[in-house]
């Protein structure tokens, strides 16, 4: 069963996140550049609170862009039905190691439903611009597989601002990349298998074998 669930305040959201969320995920599969999969094991086997990040001046453009991003996407997308609560987390029985909080979700005009989910990016060489190109970053990738996992949701649309500065002029690039669960099914799988064998390392509080991303 699918449940989603409404906080009622930011605080309490954050003590929920107690098992595997989106963001966890690449890391778990050596997909996230920013963080190994012992490192995840240490915070979740043993209670360690990440680094807080949300002080950053690049997770604060992302945070608050957000809303405007999702209301520019109702202008352009009228044919979808776009939802959102703030403090939202979804759970699944079938998964009980995870939890999903999304940027939103959509309803097609089949009644069919998807994950929306806005990603900002600030390009400063040209290596990140080409992670984008045609694809998105494997550890938004990761995540977005995750959020179909935990929801069973039909599809993803997801939202990427990519943004530049030249000579103090701010260029803007938005790009739209559609995921349809019926052809990522095998990463699914592969993602739900991979995250159980790791909450078993956490529960036994046995480091897991290192995976780290390509270079």
């Amino acid at each position: 069963m699918v449940e989603m669930k409404v906080l009622s305040s930011h605080e309490e959201w954050l003590k929920a996140r107690t098992k595997i969320g989106g963001s966890d995920a690449s890391a778990i599969v050596g997909m996230n550049p920013y963080k190994s999969n012992v490192e995840l094991w240490k915070e979740k086997a043993y209670g360690i609170e990440p680094v807080d990040i949300s002080d950053k001046p690049y997770v604060k453009y992302g945070t608050e862009a957000e809303p405007l991003l999702r209301e520019l996407f109702k202008l352009d997308y009228p044919e979808y039905q776009v939802c959102y609560e703030e403090n939202n987390i979804w759970f699944n029985d079938k998964y009980p190691w995870a939890h999903a909080s999304l940027d939103g979700w959509l309803i097609d005009q089949d009644g069919r439903k998807g994950i929306w989910e806005c990603k900002t990016t600030n390009i400063l060489q040209s290596m990140q611009k080409e992670k984008w190109d045609h694809r998105i970053p494997d550890n938004y990738y990761i995540q977005v597989l995750h959020y179909l996992m935990v929801t069973e949701f039909d599809f993803v649309i997801l939202k990427a601002q990519l943004k530049s500065v030249y000579e103090e002029n701010v260029y803007l690039q938005t790009r739209h990349y559609p995921i349809e669960r019926s052809e990522v099914e095998e990463d699914i799988k592969y993602l739900i298998e991979e995250e159980s064998k790791f909450w078993e390392h956490v529960q036994m509080k046995k480091a897991p074998a290192l995976k780290l991303p390509e270079i």
